[in-house]
């Protein structure tokens, strides 16, 4: 695995060939390696993942969105819990998606100029008339007891298609609501890499055995008929590509980020939700007509770099890289392998997302239900 960047990257791990009964091996040490870190989870609560200082931002859903962005940016977090100080409860969570689905409302409804004059009177309580308009799902009121185990959050997740959850305790004297903390999928995953080192190193299969992640549909590009997206199902961009085309992606598909790729599907970059954001809290609306290759001169520079990997990585090296660093995706791109094969080293094949980790750790049906009944995945 590698970046994009000049950052420092945990070494890429090359996989030796090995024998039918290793492989065999393998596939029950990994097995077991699984089944304890579900063990573990069960016999440990969302508080004991809390880290051993934090700052909880809550938000009042009175306040307008300009000064929410302010205040994220400000604290470095891209989420926040709502608070309704009317009814004294629990209101959602903030997050970007919900900041690009007003930004997609006002380009198609309004002017840039009424745009930004609205967005600084604009209520955080008004967001969801917005998402109606729009018609995209309302998100879930989902929340968990601090109490409850991480499996069962972990679980609650995965259900919920959330990327974080909410804990919440009650006032034994006024019975009301208290917003303990956040729990997110980076968290929880870095808990594991932390406290289970030993089933991480056990997770030997690769990430083209067990299919973890979304995939390109077609094995090369060049067979895909003309006005087709070759990637499919995966939302792609060029550096020429207007801003608003990658906001509208991100709005209607529900995702927060869109690999950028050249011409011939070579991974470039990376542009991001919190991109966008960073725009809108400067009230540069303008800048939504730029291309992204204009935009990114406009990024912080302290942007972490895109996280590239290849199907031959296996599970347990993406663990240890959650580890060691903050990621919250990986671009799968051709490797030696498929170079030998005709391909492009460097090529887009898929991205994996901690929901797609967090998914397969966990466990689901149809997603590990190869390994959980010890039985080779099809590759």
């Amino acid at each position: 695995m590698s970046a994009l960047s000049p950052t420092t990257s945990p070494k890429q791990f090359r996989r030796r060939g090995s024998t039918r009964r290793r492989a065999g091996s393998h596939l029950e040490t990994h097995d077991t390696a699984l089944h304890a870190i579900r063990s573990f989870l069960r016999g440990h609560t969302a508080y004991e993942a809390f880290p051993v200082s934090f700052r909880l931002i809550v938000l009042d859903t009175k306040l307008n969105v300009k000064k929410a962005l302010q205040c994220l940016l400000l604290n470095g977090v891209v989420s926040a819990p709502l608070w309704n100080s009317e009814k004294s409860k629990f209101a959602g969570m903030l997050t970007v998606l919900d900041i690009i689905h007003l930004i997609q409302y006002y380009y198609h409804t309004a002017s840039f100029d009424s745009a930004a004059t609205d967005v600084e009177t604009f209520r955080l309580e008004s967001l969801r008339d917005i998402e109606k308009e729009l018609g995209v799902a309302e998100p879930p009121l989902t929340r968990e007891h601090p109490s409850s185990t991480l499996y069962d959050a972990a679980k609650l997740l995965i259900q919920t298609h959330a990327r974080r959850l909410p804990l919440l305790d009650y006032d034994t004297e006024t019975g009301h609501e208290i917003i303990v903390s956040v729990l997110t999928q980076y968290r929880l995953l870095k808990f594991i890499s932390i406290n289970c080192p030993k089933e991480i190193q056990q997770l030997h299969l690769s990430l083209r055995k067990l299919k973890i992640g979304t995939y390109v549909s077609s094995s090369s590009p060049s067979d895909v008929p003309e006005g087709q997206n070759p990637y499919h199902p995966i939302a792609t961009a060029s550096l020429n590509t207007p801003v608003f085309d990658v906001v509208h992606m991100f709005s209607e598909r529900a995702i927060s980020a869109v690999p950028i790729i050249d011409e011939d599907g070579i991974v470039v970059n990376m542009y991001e939700t919190v991109d966008v954001i960073t725009l809108v809290r400067l009230g540069a609306y303008q800048s939504l007509g730029l291309t992204i290759s204009e935009a990114l001169k406009q990024r912080s520079p302290d942007f972490p770099g895109v996280v590239i990997c290849t199907v031959s990585d296996s599970l347990g090296t993406l663990l240890q890289l959650i580890k060691k660093r903050r990621v919250h995706r990986l671009v799968v791109v051709e490797g030696e392998e498929e170079e030998k094969r005709g391909g492009k080293k460097g090529r887009l094949l898929g991205i994996i997302t901690l929901s797609d980790v967090l998914r397969y750790t966990i466990g689901e049906p149809g997603i590990s239900e190869a390994v959980e009944k010890n039985e080779q995945p099809a590759s």
